[in-house]
């Protein structure tokens, strides 16, 4: 049965939920795991929902086990995370869109989608420069969402394009039902994660969108251990494609 199992008592007023569903670049998973980590975030609820692989979650020097799909919340940021150590599969998405969208509009939550777009070609400058230039970031919405962004200097797209897997079903689902959403989509490496990719969807869309000023540093720092540390997931996510959420471009004559 599709349920939200709330484990402890948070007030939260009206918040911004960031989705870190597993996809190209793992940028989204990446941008989630860190905001839980920097900020502390409590455990706030679990996610079971009928689309969900049955398995069973734990982490480091902790003997218990936990849902694959967990919310993260913040009280005083009123900030939301939806963090999953594994990928929905693509005839689960619709399901799961219903599921966890249908609580977020009982809860008044505004939920930020985020996907990776698959870099076309390299930009001319030094490699640091170039490198930078590579990771836009763009936003689009549905329902008040463009209200939102407009609030923002997050930029529209320039192209045409599409976004699929989990996140597209969950931005489907958001414009089938006029919810609130936002989604933001980065340039992104989809060959290997790209933590670089997660800070820039950090600093130009979650920060300015929720106004909680965001630490990056580590993201930079440490971004080659991020790397080596979610490359298995990352891998998996590339052989089972369709299984990614993911958005591309769409060209009129090719």
């Amino acid at each position: 049965m599709a349920r939200i199992d709330v484990r402890t008592d948070v007030a939260l007023a009206d918040p911004v939920l960031v989705e870190g569903l597993p996809g190209v670049g793992l940028v989204g998973k990446i941008a989630a795991d860190h905001l839980v980590e920097a900020f502390g975030m409590t455990h706030y609820a679990d996610v079971h929902c009928e689309s969900l692989p049955r398995s069973a979650a734990f982490g480091p020097d902790d003997r218990g086990i936990r849902t694959p799909v967990r919310l993260y919340a913040d009280q005083g940021r009123d900030l939301l995370v939806l963090q999953s150590d594994v990928p929905v599969p693509p005839r689960a998405a619709t399901e799961f869109a219903e599921c966890i969208a249908d609580w977020f509009r009982e809860e008044s939550v505004v939920p930020v989608y985020v996907a990776g777009l698959t870099r076309e070609r390299p930009v001319e400058g030094t490699a640091g420069e170039a490198d930078e230039k590579q990771r836009k970031v763009f936003g689009i919405a549905s329902g008040s969402g463009a209200a939102i962004l407009d609030r923002t200097e997050v930029p529209e797209p320039d192209d045409a394009g599409i976004v699929s897997g989990p996140t597209g079903a969950l931005l489907n689902h958001a414009l089938a039902t006029n919810l609130t959403a936002v989604g933001l989509v980065a340039d992104c490496d989809p060959q290997f994660p790209d933590p670089l990719a997660a800070r820039a969807v950090l600093e130009e869309g979650v920060a300015p969108i929720t106004g909680v000023d965001v630490p990056t540093d580590d993201l930079e720092e440490h971004a080659g251990r991020i790397q080596r540390a979610k490359e298995r997931l990352a891998r998996q996510v590339r052989e089972e494609d369709e299984n990614s959420s993911q958005a591309q471009r769409l060209r009129m004559y090719q």
